[in-house]
């Protein structure tokens, strides 16, 4: 597969080279301020969500440190992908599950060993995760990137076209402090890109036998607030219920669809999106 490089300017007179992969008409982002709140949950529910109202979509699992997406999918019993000879390059074969082309750098080390990459070696792995992989034609392709402002984000801002970005978050206060870093360094002048608004994932908890309870274990108004004080849109706030973390977990990812709240928060997001 070919990529189309652009030049950009960096301030005055330094130019940026960025990548622009052929057939991927947006790259958008899936990020976070600090683990733990469901980031990649969302990134793999949008990425179906889409598929369901049939885009082409693929989903990349750039969380190098912590890549969640093969076990969201049932990925995780040794699998490698393939590689095959593609207009006279060798390229790297998706797996497809719910319609969705995914890759992941989770498929390229044991899950149990830690992963000790200088910034580099980082970078390295990504660019060759998203020029080397057989995408083929998409509308979308969702990159669930690690927690925080590191070298994953950078490289993906200052090398690759980015469409836009999704920023996920809890409803606690206490949580928006490394949230709004993050919204910070997407917003900059010379790297940033696009911030299409924040998620407010775990806003609540509904029984599935009592959906119209809503019980808020984790506070109340943090997604608000980061619209707020950024000038942001909030995009959907995300419920939980006692099922969908079982359903992650035994890789049923399309399963979380079946809770009616959960559903409807998705198609907000995913109108949300689509109409920008």
């Amino acid at each position: 597969m070919d990529s189309q490089t652009n030049s950009k300017k960096q301030g005055e007179g330094h130019p940026i080279e960025k990548i622009q992969i052929s057939n991927i008409s947006k790259i958008l982002l899936v990020s976070s301020g600090k683990g733990g709140v469901g980031k990649s949950t969302v990134a793999a529910g949008l990425a179906v969500s889409l598929a369901l109202e049939g885009y082409s979509v693929g989903l990349l699992d750039a969380d190098i440190f912590g890549p969640s997406v093969p076990t969201l999918f049932h990925l995780t019993d040794d699998v490698c992908p393939e590689v095959e000879e593609v207009d006279g390059k060798h390229m790297m074969i998706p797996f497809e599950r719910c319609g969705i082309k995914i890759m992941s750098i989770g498929f390229f080390f044991d899950e149990k060993q830690p992963v000790i990459w200088r910034g580099p070696m980082v970078s390295n792995a990504l660019k060759q995760l998203l020029t080397q992989t057989s995408w083929g034609k998409l509308d979308y392709l969702i990159i669930d990137t690690p927690p925080g402002t590191g070298d994953v984000m950078i490289t993906l801002l200052q090398q690759f076209e980015v469409w836009g970005a999704v920023v996920v978050t809890t409803p606690q206060l206490v949580a928006l402090a490394d949230v709004q870093k993050t919204i910070s360094m997407l917003q900059d002048k010379n790297i940033g890109t696009n911030v299409l608004g924040v998620v407010e994932n775990m806003s609540w908890f509904s029984p599935t036998k009592h959906p119209d309870e809503k019980y808020y274990l984790f506070g109340k108004g943090g997604g608000q607030q980061l619209s707020q004080v950024f000038n942001i849109p909030l995009l959907t706030h995300i419920p939980l219920n006692e099922k969908l973390g079982v359903n992650c977990d035994e890789g049923n990812i399309n399963d979380i669809f079946s809770e009616n709240n959960i559903k409807e928060a998705f198609d907000t997001l995913i109108f949300a999106l689509t109409n920008k």
